[in-house]
């Protein structure tokens, strides 16, 4: 669990309710967080629920990038600087618990706050390694 920084910011209490730039969703089983190709969507914050992110090539064969859990961040590319389409799906598997957080706010907030940011850099650095290893397996799965 995280802790209390000397600012007195709590990064739980912070990704658990609805404030300035952030609100609570639900999302029912096969329910789209975003879409292939759309742009301006939000961030997201999943507190409970699994979800999957997917790509479908143009032949129509779909492929799951990563499977998400409760704790997990949902399209973190729209942080990016230069907002873009977006390159995948992410879907509800089961019910799920979002707080959908404002690029700005969100942007905000991590200047501000080190240990959101440094609860988001560990997010991104974990899964990266995730998605490297699942991509190494596969590829010599194929050989």
């Amino acid at each position: 669990m995280l802790e209390l920084e000397k600012s007195g910011f709590d990064t739980s209490a912070f990704l658990a309710h609805a404030g300035l730039g952030r609100r609570i969703i639900h999302f029912a089983p096969k329910d789209t967080f975003f879409r292939k190709e759309i742009t301006q969507t939000p961030f997201s914050y999943l507190q409970k629920g699994r979800a999957k992110v997917t790509v479908v090539s143009t032949t129509g064969k779909e492929a799951t990038i990563t499977l998400l859990n409760g704790g997990d961040f949902v399209g973190e590319e729209a942080l990016a600087a230069i907002p873009g389409l977006r390159l995948a799906t992410a879907t509800a598997i089961t019910a799920c618990t979002a707080l959908r957080i404002t690029r700005g706010e969100m942007i905000h907030v991590m200047h501000e706050e080190h240990s959101l940011s440094d609860h988001f850099l560990k997010f991104l650095l974990e899964r990266s390694m995730r998605v490297q290893a699942d991509l190494v397996d596969q590829l010599f799965q194929l050989q």
